[in-house]
């Protein structure tokens, strides 16, 4: 398998999954600004969408959509505990967490990396964003992980998440809760060594 991504963007989710999973892979750096590849390749020829993360398979086929990139990795390694077995309602819980993830931070980030979007925009963004921090918030509670003491993909993808507050300019203590579980996540071996191979971290 290899994984296109970029830096600290949303494909970190599956490139932590991969390492947690210690699923075989490559991975090829994607600048988004000008849709190359590090190795020159034009990435709208990969994914159409131009957006990473987009997974090439071993038969060729191409996996893109972060919630649905890590499931699949998470069912290639079932006794990773990375997702909870297929058709039992913990798995449901998982996709319920991750389409929250997806349609409501993650896309609630959009206009504050937008240089072309207006003030008022912006502003609605943050207030969105506030409201799902105190909503993520109360969901843990004192909760190790999303799905309790297990970590999953789902953690997986609010740490990525989450981990653009500072970039924006949205101070994470104000919610103690997440907070802490950003640093739970981010003490991981296996997030420790995929920060560092993403230039992340030291």
């Amino acid at each position: 398998m290899k994984l296109y991504y970029s830096p600290g963007a949303c494909s970190l989710s599956p490139h932590i999954v991969l390492n947690e999973a210690g699923l075989p892979y490559t991975t090829e750096k994607v600048d988004l600004k000008s849709k190359k590849t590090e190795s020159g390749a034009d990435f709208t020829t990969i994914n159409a969408k131009g957006a990473v993360p987009a997974l090439v398979l071993d038969d060729g086929s191409v996996l893109t959509e972060g919630a649905a990139i890590v499931q699949y990795l998470a069912d290639q390694k079932p006794q990773s505990g990375l997702a909870p077995p297929a058709g039992t309602m913990p798995r449901y819980r998982l996709i319920e967490l991750l389409n929250y993830i997806a349609s409501e931070v993650h896309k609630n980030f959009s206009p504050l990396f937008n240089p072309r979007a207006a003030a008022d925009w912006k502003a609605a963004a943050i207030a969105n964003l506030e409201s799902r921090f105190t909503w993520l918030s109360g969901y843990l509670g004192d909760k190790k992980y999303l799905l309790g003491d297990t970590f999953s993909v789902a953690d997986a993808y609010l740490f990525t998440v989450l981990g653009w507050t500072a970039k924006v300019g949205i101070d994470l203590g104000k919610w103690p809760v997440l907070a802490a579980f950003c640093a739970r996540v981010a003490a991981r071996p296996k997030v420790q060594a995929t920060m560092k191979a993403e230039g992340l971290i030291n």
